[in-house]
């Protein structure tokens, strides 16, 4: 038999900590994602990646590109799942086209930061952001040691 993974106690499902690393993460929003039925156990299961995930938007949609939900090995056998299709988005009309004037004339990119569960349905945490560069990304390492160092000494013993 397989193992099976423990359901954790929080609603959390994925996490994009590259993200934080790679962007600077200006705005965030909450949205929706259309998922068929075998995408959902899966979810439930824990298997999803948002590593190099991003988000586009096409004839006024959003779609998530890049995402990889691993299959179940119990999935129906009269259904070809496709881990990396892209997903449409639900948001509303005006957070769309925000979001659209912020990519288009701003130069920002949309990056998946979290996928999560409220109340029975499956919510993709959306960042508005810029990228860093290297030296940008240097300066970050090097506040994150310095603040664990800091813990560190501060600590009592």
């Amino acid at each position: 038999m397989g193992k099976k993974k423990k359901p954790s106690s929080d609603n959390s499902i994925a996490q994009n900590r590259v993200a934080r690393h790679d962007y600077f993460i200006d705005d965030d929003i909450e949205v929706g994602i259309v998922l068929d039925g075998w995408e959902v156990k899966s979810l439930r299961a824990g298997n999803l990646q948002l590593k190099e995930s991003y988000v586009m938007i096409k004839n006024g949609e959003m779609w998530l590109t890049g995402a990889h939900i691993s299959p179940l090995n119990t999935a129906s056998t009269h259904i070809n799942p496709d881990p990396r299709r892209p997903r449409k988005l639900l948001a509303h009309r005006i957070e769309i086209d925000r979001l659209l004037g912020m990519v288009e004339r701003k130069g920002y990119t949309l990056v998946a930061l979290s996928a999560y569960w409220i109340r029975g349905r499956a919510k993709l945490k959306i960042g508005v952001a810029k990228g860093k560069k290297s030296h940008d990304k240097r300066s970050t390492l090097k506040e994150r040691d310095w603040k664990r160092d800091q813990a560190r000494i501060l600590r009592p013993s």
